[in-house]
């Protein structure tokens, strides 16, 4: 796994932005393909997207389409798969809401439910299906975060 050499005071930042900004789930990318996991920040400050980048040391910063030309500009920061999975052990200790407990499930179980060859035996296609539903059923107030509870 990919590791970042993040300060103390970069880890808490990024997950505060992450916490209030991002999002921590499991995508897809093509309709077919299994999902994968992605973390993503979406701004209309590119500039913050750019310093999150630097700081990294990975990642892209994609244009986002607006619905009006009266709209701001909107860009993503993505970081996809084994990436987002280092970032994560990095930053979980600082998250404060429901995307802590999506932090922890995914640094238990992850890595065990995607086989790198992409060879699902049937076991474990249904480990990762529960994974998946389990996961994304953590939203805000469907779920007690430990921050809340500590």
């Amino acid at each position: 796994m990919d590791e970042f050499n993040l300060s103390v005071a970069d880890a808490a930042y990024i997950a505060g932005i992450i916490d209030g900004e991002g999002t921590i789930t499991l995508t897809r990318k093509h309709r077919n393909e299994n999902r994968q996991l992605a973390v993503t920040i979406s701004s209309n400050e590119r500039y913050l997207l750019k310093f999150i980048r630097q700081t990294i040391g990975a990642g892209t910063i994609t244009n986002k389409r607006t619905a009006k030309p009266e709209h701001a500009p909107h860009f993503t920061y993505s970081l996809f798969n084994r990436q987002a999975l280092a970032l994560l052990k990095k930053i979980a200790p600082y998250l404060r809401t429901y995307k802590r407990d999506r932090a922890s499930l995914i640094l238990q179980e992850y890595l065990r439910l995607t086989p790198r060859n992409g060879y699902y035996t049937d076991q474990i296609r249904a480990e990762r299906e529960r994974f998946e539903q389990r996961l994304l059923s953590m939203k805000p107030n469907a779920t007690t975060s430990r921050a809340q509870t500590n």
